[in-house]
């Protein structure tokens, strides 16, 4: 006999949460389920220990590196196995606020491992649950592509941000070998490098964040990790990785030649995939896509009306993006499709900012200039060097760029993509501004405070008609 639900959920990340919550509100009982740690991703292994980490680095990095004439550098001392254990401690403080107190009252959680028993029931280690609706939010996990030998040498993935899990990473490695340039790629190996480990990312493309950013992005987060030390490899194929000794040496065909690279630690960061191949979705008659995507509507429901999903697990459709806030927004829009009787509501992925966390930050939002063309717009598109944002001189770090992507005619800013310090903060702005269609005047005209990094926004949208380079402090 199940235990009855009116919802019963796959996950218990912020997706999962977000729906539960709704649905009480909505007077509805609802169950969790979850295999390894509840939070899912983002709390345990994701965005809270590694911007932790991060963060710590980079007071270590300032320490040796001050920027400034007449400040000396020196090096702060490193516990690495204590800095974890703080990350732990922030974790498990964050995880009994933000999920585990919120649990009781009209929903709760069931731990282990889940599949679908048919389209209303599921079974969590021999225990059946049953909803009238139900929702996938199973989230992602690293992908792991197939090069010869990684079967038999060991390596670490974005997990190793872990707590209280075996895979969780405590001694900091002499050095590093990192397979792929996307985000957790670019986050993590500065992170390393800056605590003291000898950093090599090997990227097969041209340059760094190949896909979905602009190429300007990736040409000034790789000039300004280079410059710190880090080795960054590109047209870099891993074609096979073997142990010797105490590294791993990974075989790389770049430049029409073959070449060694060796670490003590090699670092998987390809990518992520969705979680919808080990819960029996057969059984459901849940249709998934070609790369492992739940397929669903503009409304979140799967191939069956009743089964919705939401968060990683549905990849990139309808625009969406494998980010946090994504997943719980999404979670919320299904407890309310499911359960408010009035009008469907649905998903609106057209102004989702984005945040790299390297340093400087890498941030973006909208279009690219290669996404407006393709979307018929006749595209004015300019980049600035952070040299010409007063903020980024005054405080000696002009590091990144800043580009604008607008419609020539209409003059509708369509995306903006900014490398620079505090970027994640700026694109908040510019995503406000999208989000009600502004144009380039309405960031010239909106007085900026003098000096701050988002007079960035402002000056490039000057450049439309002017060459900022010729004005005087905060003249339009």
């Amino acid at each position: 006999m199940a235990d009855a639900f009116d919802l019963v959920i796959l996950g218990s990340g912020s997706t999962a949460f977000a729906a539960s919550l709704t649905a009480q509100e909505l007077g509805k009982t609802a169950v969790m389920t979850e295999e390894r740690t509840i939070g899912g991703t983002c709390v345990n292994r994701g965005c809270l220990p590694s911007k932790n980490l991060i963060e710590a680095s980079k007071l270590m990095h300032d320490a040796r590196e001050p920027r400034y004439p007449g400040l000396s550098g020196c090096e702060l001392g490193l516990d690495f196995s204590a800095l974890i254990a703080q990350k732990d401690e922030v974790i498990h403080g964050y995880r009994q606020k933000k999920y585990e107190s919120l649990l009781g009252g009209q929903f709760r959680i069931e731990r282990g491992h889940v599949e679908f028993v048919d389209s209303n029931t599921v079974e969590v280690d021999g225990k059946r649950l049953s909803g009238e609706k139900v929702l996938i939010a199973t989230g992602s996990r690293p992908v792991i592509p197939a090069i010869e030998g990684l079967d038999s040498v060991p390596f670490i993935t974005s997990d190793l941000l872990t707590n209280d899990e075996p895979m969780e990473l405590e001694e900091l490695p002499k050095s590093l070998l990192i397979v792929g340039g996307g985000y957790i790629a670019l986050e993590l190996g500065q992170m390393f490098s800056r605590f003291g480990s000898e950093v090599i990312i090997l990227e097969r493309s041209e340059q760094l964040l190949p896909r979905g950013y602009e190429p300007e992005v990736g040409r000034a987060i790789g000039q300004a990790l280079g410059d710190e030390g880090l080795r960054i490899v590109t047209h870099a194929t891993v074609t096979r990785v073997r142990q010797d000794g105490g590294e791993v040496v990974a075989t790389v065909r770049a430049g029409g030649r073959e070449r060694e690279f060796r670490a003590e630690k090699l670092l998987v960061a390809t990518g992520r995939r969705p979680n919808s191949d080990n819960i029996a979705i057969e059984r459901a008659g849940v249709s998934v896509g070609p790369r492992g995507e739940v397929e669903v509507d503009e409304f979140l429901r799967t191939s069956v009306p009743h089964i919705f999903a939401a968060g990683d697990v549905i990849g990139g459709q309808w625009g969406s993006q494998m980010a946090t806030p994504v997943g719980s927004r999404q979670g919320g829009i299904v407890a309310q499709n499911a359960f408010s009787g009035g009008e469907m509501r649905r998903v609106d992925h057209r102004v989702i900012p984005r945040v790299i966390f390297t340093d400087p930050q890498i941030a973006v939002v909208g279009q690219t200039e290669e996404e407006a063309i393709a979307a018929g717009h006749p595209c004015w598109c300019n980049t600035l060097p952070m040299t010409l944002v007063p903020r980024a001189g005054a405080i000696r770090d002009t590091r990144g760029i800043i580009k604008m992507v607008a419609d020539a005619k209409t003059h509708e800013v369509l995306g903006v993509a900014m490398v620079g310090s505090n970027a994640g903060e700026v694109i908040h702005e510019a995503a406000m501004a999208l989000r009600f269609g502004a144009r380039i005047q309405d960031f010239i005209d909106l007085l900026h405070v003098y000096p701050t990094m988002a007079e960035a926004l402002k000056i490039v949208a000057i450049s439309r008609f002017k060459d900022p380079a010729k004005l005087s402090c905060c003249a339009e």
